[in-house]
């Protein structure tokens, strides 16, 4: 009787967690819940949203989007394959949309569309700063053209993309559908590492698993490089009760490891270091002049790496 107490308790505190976290970021199951709840009560039912998601919360539609023909790519097309958890993610403070109209565009299910936050492909609808960095890459003349295929899933660990993770099969068939579009991913951008400090992964562990998602890539095709962030930091509240950062973590180290082992791994930006905390709107995902930052500081890195590799 005690057991079966205990299990019913760490039910119903799982699910208030659940409950939390969906409602807070508007994910799956919280919209239908709330629309179930209305129509059994018999409230008004609000204006249906024009949003769509999947099973796991990804933003699959969004009828406010312009669909266009998919560019063709060439030597002067950055096709940016974005991996990771919220901060790469529709989680950010500033919405942004392309200064170019199609010339950046964001791919999905082997469709385009003019870039504009909240972008396809990820988790949650508030801002992002991938269509700034789009919009960036081209006004400093390395591209003329910008294809964004974000991945990115709120609150997830690295573990869930590794081999035998559940967001694994769903990087395959991004990375499938994009190759069956013609497109030749140039760069991999990962952002993630917050949740798995929350969780205590040890450093050894997220460096197997990152590998293992890093192997799936090149087993498809994924000759890119991949662009490790160094990204641990997130302090708010409802981040797991975490209340203070120490930058020398084993998330961290692990990050820094991994971008020296090779494979075509490479340091990214260092979010950890860029930001302050007037740059995260709630001590945790990126604002306004964060987003400026970030983007910022991936232009400078991708233009520097070209330049390598065309000086080579």
């Amino acid at each position: 009787m005690r057991k079966t107490m205990e299990a019913g308790l760490a039910a119903l505190i799982a699910i208030y967690f659940l409950g939390g976290m969906s409602a807070r970021h508007e994910i799956f199951p919280w919209p239908q819940l709330s629309a179930l709840r209305k129509l059994v009560s018999g409230e008004r039912a609000a204006a249906p949203s024009r949003y769509t998601f999947d099973d796991k919360g990804r933003l699959i539609g969004d009828e406010s989007k312009t669909l266009v023909t998919c560019p063709t790519q060439t030597d002067r097309t950055a096709v940016l394959l974005i991996l990771g958890q919220s901060n790469a993610a529709n989680d950010g403070g500033q919405r942004h949309t392309s200064n170019y109209g199609p010339g950046v565009v964001n791919a999905f299910d082997k469709r385009c569309f003019i870039a504009a936050s909240p972008l396809l492909g990820s988790t949650d609808t508030k801002g992002e700063y991938w269509t700034l960095l789009g919009n960036n890459l081209i006004a400093s003349g390395q591209y003329d053209r910008v294809i964004l295929a974000p991945l990115a899933y709120s609150g997830s660990e690295v573990a869930r993309w590794a081999t035998g993770g559940d967001l694994n099969p769903v990087l395959v068939d991004t990375v499938k559908q994009l190759h069956d579009s013609g497109y030749r991913i140039t760069s991999v951008l990962w952002v993630q590492g917050e949740k798995d400090l929350v969780i205590g992964t040890a450093a050894e562990t997220y460096q197997k698993h990152f590998k293992s998602m890093v192997d799936t890539l090149r087993q498809h095709g994924v000759e890119a490089p991949v662009y490790i962030s160094i990204a641990s930091k997130c302090l708010e509240p409802s981040n797991g009760g975490f209340k203070e950062h120490i930058p020398d973590n084993a998330i961290v180290r692990a990050q820094l490891a991994l971008s020296k082992i090779g494979n075509g791994i490479r340091e990214g930006v260092n979010s950890d270091a860029l930001l302050d905390q007037d740059d995260r709107y709630d001590d945790c995902h990126i604002g306004g002049t964060g987003a400026e930052k970030a983007a910022q500081a991936w232009l400078n890195l991708l233009r520097s790496d070209v330049r390598l590799e065309s000086s080579r």
